[in-house]
């Protein structure tokens, strides 16, 4: 008796490989053996960046806060430090907008905690 594969799901899995594939440059878009070590390295790339993303994001928004403040007289710790003492609780991300779009909203936050 003839040994039996099962060839739709086999197709199917090399083509969701393949599909996600497209785009690639050469063989890596096209031949599935290629095709499948690009994708699984793409996956662990995009596995790993949502978390440095993250970090990259909170070290920008830290850079921006510690500009603004430098501007207005005082330094990044300084500023956090202030803040937590006198109980503002704005997070780094709404800080960063404020020192980059909105200069004289936060102008008056750093003079508020200056008191």
């Amino acid at each position: 008796m003839p040994r039996s594969v099962n060839v739709v799901a086999a197709r199917a899995r090399r083509k969701r490989i393949l599909k996600q594939a497209k785009g690639y440059f050469g063989r890596r878009k096209n031949v599935f053996t290629v095709a499948k070590n690009a994708v699984e390295k793409g996956l662990v790339y995009a596995y790993r960046d949502r978390k440095n993303k993250k970090r990259s994001f909170r070290s920008l928004w830290i850079t921006r806060i510690n500009a603004g403040a430098r501007i207005n007289g005082m330094s990044y710790s300084q500023l956090m430090g202030a803040l937590k003492a006198n109980n503002i609780e704005l997070n780094r991300k709404v800080l960063a907008d404020l020192a980059m779009n909105h200069p004289e909203a936060f102008k008056s936050i750093v003079s508020q905690v200056k008191k």
